[in-house]
């Protein structure tokens, strides 16, 4: 779906903002991080505030995921409307040299117990090593 598609579907207002922040994330094919995004086509001259408001407004609908790096960057990531179960709830990679980050959709989580009572809103698994491009 493109984002004009996506906001629709998801009730959003096609702003330039949303607009060009999931036409980024969809050209990267990976989990961007903020200032990724800041440099991005259509944000470049909008304020963080907004570009924030944006990403958050977007997880809350579904329509991208939010990793959190040991690098201790979040990364946004977007959701494929067709994909089975959580769109977001699945393993990544991390290149600890270059610092970006892949989504592994097909790589099964573990199963995690939590007490009684208790619900599991997210499971996020972090893989870190060097990718191809930066080599071993």
């Amino acid at each position: 779906m493109s984002p004009d598609q996506l906001l629709r579907a998801a009730g959003l207002r096609r702003t330039p903002a949303r607009l060009a922040a999931l036409a980024a994330l969809s050209a990267a094919g990976r989990p961007l991080r903020h200032a990724d995004l800041r440099a991005a086509p259509g944000l470049a001259g909008v304020d963080d505030i907004t570009v924030y408001r944006t990403l958050s407004t977007l997880e809350e609908k579904g329509l991208l995921h939010r990793i959190l790096g040991l690098d201790g960057a979040w990364r946004y990531g977007r959701n494929d409307p067709e994909a089975r179960g959580c769109p977001g709830n699945h393993a990544h990679f991390l290149c600890e040299a270059c610092g970006q980050m892949a989504c592994l959709p097909d790589q099964p989580l573990p199963r995690v117990e939590v007490p009684p009572g208790a619900t599991v809103r997210v499971r996020s698994l972090v893989a870190v090593g060097r990718c191809a491009g930066c080599g071993a």
